[in-house]
């Protein structure tokens, strides 16, 4: 396979995948924990001693996916909270990291008990407006980690990458950047400028919601890489060769999966912004999106398959919305080929201020024209 195939071409082959000894066309699964050594007590095989540093079905499943990301090394983890956890856990006590004032609140959660047992100081910025970077920036002495979302979950904020590298690049920071709404299909945003990419890699990568995993992407070898590498090992928070497997397989149909659930959310996303019982729609493909152009520009070929709607009257229509679905599923997460929809307000604490008439909707690949007359019937 030539280095400039196409990524749907790369992610359709598998990283070009065929065995050479029994002529197969699908990955193997190498589930061994642990590697002989001849009689010398070397490796048989240099590349693989014990499965919590290397194992063959995840290091296949990390060189694809690092082909996807236009990056030089991925690593896998055993979730996508595992895979941003090891970023942070690299900083000294002392460091100070910037991060977007709207953002998955999970991380956000985690982020602030463990800045504030490590000694580890916390900025935070508008997401939509790249220029408050420098400010928070600039509230310390120096910045290790700027970290970007976008679009960001779940009000699809966008943020400028190219822009925010530039910010950061400027203050001898690195740039880390949460793709997981973009995926590759979209979005590379070490192509922007970014240094790191993170993927919850439960979600659009795996596709099947069946897989807890998460991933890294670095540009380039860098000391932070290194520390992270380390980190890996030492704490052991990687995949099973199942879980890689099955991501593996789910990354081959990635760009016919995402290009699909992304044609049905712009289309529903249409629908619900002119629905009388909807008050607003966050979707970044709306042209009415503050992010739109920025999206347009970064964000190439489509706008993802996420999106979040707030139903008029309050929480009580909300719910009752979300409980007449009949095809769609009332489910956390996202991502997957089956469309699921979610209060979030149920879901995040009070303090998060999620409106309480908010639904977000992760968009499948079901008939477009199913999904739309479902909402139809259960919006009031």
């Amino acid at each position: 396979m030539t280095d400039d195939a196409n990524g749907q071409t790369v992610a359709a082959k598998a990283g070009h995948f065929l065995d050479v000894h029994s002529g197969a066309v699908t990955p193997e699964i190498q589930p061994s924990t642990t590697y002989a050594r001849d009689d010398r007590y070397d490796l048989i095989n240099a590349a693989n001693a014990y499965s919590r540093d290397d194992n063959p079905t995840f290091v296949h499943a990390e060189r694809t996916l690092a082909d996807l990301e236009h990056g030089e090394e991925a690593l896998l983890f055993s979730s996508g909270m595992a895979a941003i956890a090891a970023v942070f856990y690299t900083l000294r006590p002392g460091s100070h990291i910037v991060v977007p004032d709207s953002m998955y609140w999970g991380v956000k959660a985690w982020l602030q008990n463990h800045c504030e047992r490590s000694d580890i100081f916390m900025s935070e910025y508008d997401p939509c407006d790249v220029t408050t970077i420098e400010t928070a920036m600039q509230s310390q002495n120096s910045t290790s980690i700027v970290w970007v979302e976008t679009p960001n979950n779940p009000y699809l904020h966008i943020t400028d990458i190219e822009a925010a590298a530039d910010i950061a690049h400027t203050g001898d920071a690195m740039l880390c950047v949460d793709s997981t709404v973009a995926t590759p299909v979209f979005t590379r945003p070490l192509d922007l400028g970014a240094d790191l990419v993170v993927h919850s890699a439960t979600k659009y990568l795996n596709g099947h919601s069946d897989v807890l995993c998460g991933a890294l992407v670095t540009r380039e070898e860098h000391p932070l890489w290194q520390s992270i590498v380390t980190e890996r090992q030492q704490a052991g928070a990687l995949p099973g060769s199942f879980e890689a497997w099955l991501l593996l397989r789910g990354m081959r149909t990635l760009y016919v999966r995402v290009k699909e659930a992304t044609a049905n959310a712009m289309q529903i996303a249409e629908f619900l912004n002119a629905h009388a019982s909807v008050e607003t729609v966050w979707y970044p493909g709306l042209n009415s999106h503050p992010g739109y152009d920025i999206a347009k520009r970064q964000m190439q070929g489509g706008f993802g398959a996420l999106l979040s709607f707030a139903v008029k009257d309050g929480r009580q229509e909300a719910l009752k919305t979300a409980g007449r679905l009949q095809l769609i599923t009332s489910a956390t997460s996202l991502g997957g080929v089956e469309t699921l929809i979610e209060h979030r307000h149920s879901v995040e604490p009070e303090s998060n201020g999620i409106p309480e008439n908010l639904l977000r909707l992760s968009v499948g690949i079901e008939h477009v024209d199913d999904l739309i007359a479902d909402l139809d019937a259960a919006l009031p």
